[in-house]
């Protein structure tokens, strides 16, 4: 391992620079997608049942590489474990761009989220043991401007490449600044003793068991509504799922280094951060998600309009999170954590009142909602769970601690989709069983002329009109779905204020917020610390913005 400082400071600064662009192109791929997922529906005749796998396969990638970094790490070194993650990140970029087919993609998307899972956690890594400690504040700074950034640019990016070039571009962008970044890499940061001995230590039948879990109940939520959960394969998904979660946390419960440490959830206040946590990925990805198809499915617009109203709850997040870091050390965490679900459940129940014509006026306020309360969700309630554990076991819960927002994320996604597949069919057929009626409100509903519906049985319905009204029934029933997932969102955020109470108040708001920090900056080291810790007072409180990468 390098001493901070140890190698030429110049050469020191390019190399973490670089590994910083490479940290935000990790973190913008999460989101550049979200405003592009009809245009690539369109384009590979993906139906709607099976587009949230685009966004969960690199969730659940993301989840399955963020505790082997850390054993990584020590195997190859942060320099050359950096430089391979970045060459894998670009070899499956590509190989997006080129994808023929749905699943070609959604293979190339889980390397590209597997080797981003890695990019992001060592760039927090890299603070300690590159750069020496009298800089780390800037350094720290540097880091969180990009990560930051990279969720509040993705959907308007997205959208733009998009729109003026197509949508294989969101991954060709990555072509050339992934080279550069492994290249520089290389050169300016100094050469280390790779420890492939430390590859013994990987609890490789746990980490394939958590693959097949998460992959499998992926597949189960996705494929179970059009079997309408009957039948053999659903039943076999079914029993795979089970057996491959109850041997996983088996042996994760009996391993002397287990994949990941389930025994850290016997602390109540941790197992209840961690739900918050769930939760939290739940709302952060799921809305995104919801958003993107209302946009483009009911609305018909484009990539980049699209990207044009998803970039208002990024901005709220933005400027409000010096706000939050300021806030976060001075008030109780508790309260803080409430407040933030509260407005977060707001602004979800808000949107659950859409109609087939709200745009940017009316979703505005909803996403503002949701980016003020993100941090405020996210610092206090990681100050809660993270603060009682010794200052060696930090970053291993920590680790757990974030791992469980990918997780929820990606389940939530899967979540939604299962909701819009199942509900929407129903709605359909009773919109068209009251139009039929001369329902007026049903009418109002569908954007049809109320004043020709007075509560009477309609006649038969010619073929002209029949093709012009069902396409605005179809968007009227998804708005209702739709709608249904945001209240079902927003009521498990205002539930989750049911898990406040187990958690006990920070001992020492002052230890506990560089705790957290140091948490944060060394993410990937579940199951093996890589850096040096520290509790030194020159990480301000700004630089908590950190727990708030998404």
């Amino acid at each position: 391992m390098l001493n901070p400082g140890e190698a030429r400071p110049l050469a020191v600064w390019l190399g973490f620079a670089a590994m910083c662009v490479g940290m935000f192109m990790a973190v913008l791929d999460i989101q550049v997608v979200a405003s592009s997922l009809t245009a690539i529906q369109g384009a590979l005749h993906v139906p709607l049942s099976q587009l949230g796998w685009i966004q969960t396969a690199y969730l659940m990638a993301e989840v399955v590489a963020i505790p082997l970094t850390g054993i990584l790490t020590r195997a190859f070194s942060l320099r050359l474990l950096f430089a391979l993650a970045s060459l894998g990140f670009v070899a499956a970029s590509l190989a997006c761009a080129l994808s023929p087919s749905f699943e070609v993609l959604i293979g190339a998307r889980a390397v590209q989220g597997f080797f981003g899972g890695m990019l992001i956690p060592s760039v927090f890594t890299a603070v300690f043991v590159l750069i020496p400690r009298q800089h780390q504040v800037l350094a720290t700074t540097m880091a969180g401007v990009a990560a930051l950034l990279a969720p509040t640019l993705g959907p308007l990016l997205g959208g733009w490449l998009t729109e003026t070039q197509s949508w294989h571009w969101i991954f060709l962008v990555n072509i050339l600044p992934g080279f550069g970044v492994a290249l520089a890499v290389l050169v300016f940061l100094k050469k280390e003793t790779p420890d492939f001995a430390a590859l013994r230590r990987l609890d490789i039948p746990t980490l394939v068991l958590f693959a097949i879990f998460l992959a499998g109940l992926q597949w189960l939520l996705n494929e179970g509504p059009g079997h309408h959960w009957r039948g053999g394969m659903i039943f076999a998904l079914a029993v795979l799922v089970a057996l491959a979660c109850g041997w996983g946390i088996r042996r994760a419960l009996v391993v002397a280094h287990p994949f990941v440490s389930l025994k850290r959830f016997a602390n109540r206040g941790f197992a209840a951060g961690c739900g918050l946590s769930f939760v939290l990925g739940l709302g952060l990805y799921g809305s995104v998600y919801l958003l993107s198809l209302f946009l483009g499915l009911v609305r018909g617009h484009g990539p980049l309009a699209i990207g044009g109203i998803l970039v208002v709850s990024g901005a709220a997040q933005l400027l409000t999170a010096p706000v939050a870091a300021w806030a976060e050390t001075r008030g109780d965490a508790r309260l803080l954590t409430a407040l933030g679900f509260c407005l977060f459940g707001a602004g979800l129940i808000a949107n659950g009142f859409t109609t087939i014509v709200s745009d940017f006026d009316a979703l505005f306020w909803p996403q503002v909602l949701r980016g003020l309360a993100v941090m405020f969700c996210l610092l206090p309630a990681a100050r809660l769970a993270l603060d009682h554990w010794p200052p060696a076991e930090v970053a291993d819960a920590s680790g757990l601690f974030n791992l469980m927002r990918n997780l929820g994320g990606a389940i939530g996604i899967a979540g939604i989709d299962t909701l819009l597949t199942e509900r929407t069919p129903g709605h359909v057929a009773s919109l068209v069983a009251r139009l039929q009626a001369g329902d007026p409100a049903a009418a109002a509903l569908a954007g049809l002329p109320t004043r020709l519906f007075h509560n009477q049985a309609m006649g038969p319905v010619d073929p002209v009109t029949q093709a012009l009204i069902e396409p605005m029934v179809r968007r009227a029933a998804l708005t209702q779905s739709c709608n249904e997932a945001w209240w079902i969102l927003g009521g498990i955020f205002l539930l989750a204020l049911l898990l406040l109470p187990l958690m006990r108040s920070p001992k020492n708001q002052a230890f506990t917020s560089s705790t957290c920090m140091r948490a944060k900056l060394s993410w990937p080291s579940i199951g093996s610390r890589i850096g040096p810790s520290t509790t030194s007072p020159v990480f301000r409180p700004m630089r908590r913005i950190w727990l708030g990468e998404t």
